[in-house]
């Protein structure tokens, strides 16, 4: 493995060669013993800082990345753009250059729709230090690799035409972005896997990702399908991940008022695109269900779906914590 991690930014994992992101694996397997055992690795990024920027809330990608950095050894600055001269207009080049000679990475989430990975990629340009996308518009690469592991953890490492279903759900709380899918759609299809996708017409991903992910899955061997029947989804499947995502590409100006008022219209025309026991019952008999969290229970699944045997969201969220070691490890320590 000649791969030089030092440095290297980490903003999708399309973007990482299958031998990087095994490397990442067997490093996140072997935080997740140590962790399990008590011993301490702060001695791998000891007196090391990453500032983390947060345009939105948090609860798995701040904590793990902070509770990651402290059990390696340095520490995370928490920082929102009330905190900064963000507010003020400061721009992302001016940004990236003071916050690389404070210390030694750049961990953001932004995921305004049409801003967020152009804003990454603006501070990535710029900086000296490795950019970590904490989520954006597009990407969630650090999502996709908690349940990549978890998938891993549960299934084996090989992941050949295992049958995993990603499809939209029903939600209120807020028009989610598009990223979990997309980035679950591209990296799924790297391991061989049968992914179907799911969603009602007016839910569309962005056509490149898919691009993108039929190539994948031509390469690898897999298989990538597409439904706007949940039930047909879920028919026999191994993994099922349903989840909601805004309807932006379903109107014409997702921006302004009156594009926000289509997309809730979309909204409610598929209320009954939640995961419950009856579509449970359809897949395979030992499907698991996966969810990114935070999930809107009564709305995208019923409780005793989310909290039943099936389910494994809380081993793919503690995964959440050892795939971010590991990629901060890499990228921030590493070899010379």
């Amino acid at each position: 493995m000649n791969t030089l991690f030092r440095g290297k930014d980490f903003i999708t994992t399309q973007e990482w060669s299958e031998e990087e992101l095994e490397t990442v694996f067997e490093v996140s397997k072997e935080l997740k013993l140590r962790f399990a055992l008590g011993e301490p690795t702060d001695h791998l990024l000891r007196s090391k800082t990453v500032f983390m920027m947060f345009f939105e809330q948090s609860t798995r990608t701040r904590n793990s990345i902070e509770a990651g950095i402290t059990q390696l050894g340095g520490h995370a600055h928490d920082l929102t753009p009330d905190k900064m001269q963000l507010s003020h207009g400061e721009s992302a080049k001016d940004t990236a250059i003071v916050l690389s000679r404070f210390g030694h990475a750049i961990a953001i989430r932004n995921c305004f729709y049409g801003i967020g990975n152009k804003y990454i990629r603006e501070v990535a340009k710029y900086a000296d230090v490795p950019v970590i996308n904490l989520q954006d518009d597009i990407y969630h690469p650090l999502q996709g690799l908690a349940d990549l592991m978890t998938i891993k953890e549960k299934c084996g490492n090989d992941l050949k035409n295992i049958k995993v279903t990603i499809s939209w759900a029903y939600a209120t709380s807020h028009a989610k972005p598009l990223s979990v899918p997309q980035t679950q759609a591209l990296l799924f299809t790297r391991y061989g896997m049968d992914v179907t996708i799911a969603h009602p017409k007016e839910f569309p991903l962005m056509s490149e990702i898919i691009e993108q992910a039929k190539q994948n899955a031509e390469k690898h061997g897999g298989s990538l399908k597409f439904t706007d029947d949940m039930d047909e989804a879920f028919d026999e499947a191994q993994i099922v991940i349903p989840k909601n995502w805004g309807g932006f590409l379903g109107v014409e100006t997702p921006d302004t008022d009156e594009g926000k008022k289509q997309m809730k219209e979309n909204l409610e025309k598929h209320k009954d695109w939640i995961c419950d026991e009856r579509r449970m019952a359809l897949a395979d008999k030992d499907v698991l269900y996966m969810h990114a969290m935070p999930a809107d229970r009564g709305k995208e699944v019923t409780d005793p779906v989310i909290d039943g045997l099936h389910s494994i969201i809380y081993d793919e969220a503690e995964n959440r914590l050892h795939t971010a070691k590991a990629i901060m490890a890499l990228t921030m320590g590493g070899r010379p």
